[in-house]
């Protein structure tokens, strides 16, 4: 089908990105609308369901507007795929109504919460064994088990089997659908603590154990799927098919092209997310990563091993909001290389605690090595190394799990601009970085799965032809005192 187009939905935690992309995987109009997240007293991290929803549809109206002022016709759009922030959720009755805020994936309300299920005899075992996971606040389950002992009118609608939950993915579907659909994918299923990764099922066994057994839970389906249609509340004058749902994360992972086992991708934004394909089977970890769901079509589903790191670009954001050390996340890099080392200095950025493959929920962020001759330029380098450091301590922890040799790393998200950081994580690694230079490389995996599903790409390979036009590569630089330095990270990061 010649000419047609794709609408992809990147629905982030700090804005909505809505994106036409023409067959050949280029942007033809694009929109972004910020979200507004309430971050509250004790951890708590909501945001309006509502908000969400209307989001979605400024977001769509805007890029629809940009794409017909510049000669588009809304009838070349064939087909749509939504990717969505993780483990967010919502709660809602039979109506429809939210019981609650939306719980975003950083509220750490449920800390103590996890602290009495670690304790429980068992269980952790039973919940990595499940679903690849550990007890952590990070997903969704452990802070709607807060909920439902926090809050009586959730607690109520469990209990009388009239709360419906799900991930940001499945109510954007509902309200989109006006309830005809209750969907969800397999990569957001599992990332809420109750999917098991087996039988590709929501676990009863496990729900039962957490108290959930009454929830209702959306139909769980592969990645590209028709979830159904929707006008998107008028902007369409014939109901669209939404032809994929995926996590960002993993829809990153398929725009990158991590199709085979040992090909791997890191999004460099808030977090980081690193996700490397491990094949058709899953496998356990026994150095601190998470097992999940790569992606999944409607005849493969692919695994995933992920690290997950809590702090990068949050980072940052710290030093220029809260430190005041510079004006423009920009400046970082001049900064870092007018100086000519870290002069002994190193970051550790827990300030939500340490991710993979540290687990450490309870750490506190930290500056090491500090002397009279360090200034801000030294703090700041420091900063930006702890990016390297912790996908340094993520991809050996892979390497050591699945026996496989990275030889390339393919990068993504906001951070890539930043040169310095992006020379030191290949010099790390001894591994080539592979930068597309696509920004949107999250709302590109949702369109080729949804243009997978919709049949406008005749298979993977074809998607893969596509990506192996679009490549640079930045080789490691070799005899730098690199592996010195991260020998002084491991030191630092060990002392508790």
């Amino acid at each position: 089908m010649k000419n047609a187009c794709i609408l992809a939905i990147d629905q982030g935690t700090s804005s909505t990105k809505t994106i036409v992309f023409d067959q050949q995987g280029q942007v033809l109009a694009k929109a972004t609308v910020p979200l507004k997240t309430h971050y509250l007293d004790g951890g708590f991290v909501e945001q309006q369901p509502e908000d969400i929803y209307q989001n979605v549809l400024d977001s769509v109206r805007e890029c629809l507007d940009t794409f017909t002022s510049t000669g588009g016709d809304l009838s070349q759009i064939k087909t749509c795929g939504i990717s969505n922030q993780r483990e967010t959720f919502v709660v809602w009755d039979e109506k429809g109504e939210p019981l609650y805020n939306a719980v975003v994936w950083q509220c750490k309300r449920s800390v103590d919460v996890c602290q009495r299920l670690l304790a429980i005899d068992s269980l952790q075992d039973q919940i990595t064994a499940s679903t690849g996971l550990i007890i952590d606040p990070y997903f969704s389950g452990t802070k709607l088990i807060w909920l439902y002992e926090n809050n009586a009118k959730v607690k109520t609608a469990v209990d009388e089997g009239r709360a419906y939950f799900g991930t940001v993915d499945t109510w954007l579907l509902y309200k989109l659908t006006q309830g005809r659909k209750y969907l969800t994918d397999h990569t957001n299923a599992s990332r809420t603590l109750f999917f098991n990764l087996h039988t590709l099922q929501w676990d009863k066994e496990l729900l039962e154990r957490f108290g959930l057994s009454k929830l209702n839970l959306p139909e769980i389906c592969p990645s590209a799927s028709t979830f159904g249609e929707s006008d998107f509340a008028g902007l369409f004058a014939t109901p669209l098919h939404i032809d994929s749902m995926i996590g960002d994360s993993h829809s990153a992972a398929f725009g990158e092209g991590c199709f085979e086992p040992g090909t791997a991708k890191a999004t460099l934004g808030t977090g980081c997310s690193i996700l490397m394909n491990i094949g058709q089977e899953a496998k356990p970890s026994n150095y601190g990563m998470m097992t999940t769901i790569c992606w999944s079509t409607e005849n493969r589903v692919d695994y995933a091993l992920e690290g997950v790191i809590v702090s990068c670009g949050a980072t940052i954001e710290w030093l220029k909001n809260e430190m005041n050390l510079f004006g423009d996340s920009r400046q970082t890099e001049a900064m870092a290389i007018s100086v000519p080392d870290n002069n002994g200095v190193y970051l550790i950025p827990a300030f939500s605690g340490l991710g993979a493959p540290h687990w450490d929920m309870s750490r506190k962020a930290e500056i090491s090595g500090l002397t009279f001759d360090c200034n801000k330029n030294h703090i700041v380098r420091a900063a930006l190394e702890s990016i390297p450091y912790q996908i340094k301590d993520v991809i050996t922890a892979m390497e050591a799990d699945t026996g496989l040799s990275l030889h390339e790393l393919m990068v993504n998200g906001g951070i890539t601009s930043n040169r310095f950081v992006l020379q030191m994580i290949a010099d790390l690694l001894g591994s080539n970085l592979v930068n597309r230079g696509q920004p949107d490389v999250s709302a590109l995996g949702t369109a080729y799965l949804a243009g997978l599903q919709a049949d406008l790409f005749e298979s993977i390979e074809a998607i893969k032809k596509l990506n192996a036009q679009q490549v640079n590569s930045l080789p490691p630089n070799v005899g730098t005192r690199i592996e010195q330095d991260y020998q002084g990270w491991k030191a630092a990061i060990g002392r508790n």
